[in-house]
């Protein structure tokens, strides 16, 4: 996750105060990345996440005049993404009851040399392995706090637990992780 630089708050007021265009293109490229990722862990479409990424921004772009009041855009950008993909998933009448069995696959745009590749699949392959047996909002918590490098408060704000539970279920996954990997080294 982005940090809210002095150049990302005035996009921000820019986009509120004066309806800049390039203020908005400028926010966009910053984050449709981690919100395309964020997303498609949801959805598993890529078609599909991107048309809600698209979604996402015409929000921003609906409700820009408010945007100068909102305290944390971050966390309000993917509450936003958070809501259209559940939103999505809702129409489809896909069973959304079981988010145990939503593949994240943290490693999927890891760029490495075919020798580092020979000799780290199957370590990835035992993380994520390791990742997929998390429980929901564990996996979640190691995704936003790991992946998309959210501060400790806004991932507990966005999964509406405290600072302290939240620091329970990423010292929980690294356990799992690390005692899976050992367990499979011996």
């Amino acid at each position: 996750m982005k940090k809210l630089t002095p150049e990302i708050k005035d996009w921000i007021e820019d986009l509120a105060f004066r309806n800049s265009e390039n203020a908005f293109k400028s926010l966009y490229y910053t984050y449709c990345d981690a919100i395309m990722r964020y997303i498609f862990m949801f959805v598993k479409s890529t078609e599909v996440a991107e048309e809600l990424v698209s979604d996402v921004f015409f929000t921003i772009w609906k409700n820009r005049e408010m945007l100068s009041e909102i305290e944390n855009f971050e966390s309000y950008l993917y509450k936003i993404a958070k809501f259209k993909s559940l939103n999505y998933l809702r129409e489809l009448k896909v069973n959304i009851t079981d988010l145990d069995s939503v593949t994240i696959d943290l490693y999927q745009s890891t760029t490495t040399t075919p020798e580092d590749d020979y000799l780290s699949q199957e370590l990835i392959s035992m993380i994520n392995n390791a990742i997929e047996q998390l429980p929901t909002k564990c996996k979640l918590a190691f995704k936003l706090v790991r992946e998309d490098n959210m501060k400790y408060k806004d991932a507990a704000d966005h999964l509406g637990i405290s600072v302290k539970t939240l620091e329970v279920h990423l010292s929980n996954a690294m356990k799992k992780i690390r005692s899976i990997i050992e367990k499979n080294n011996n």
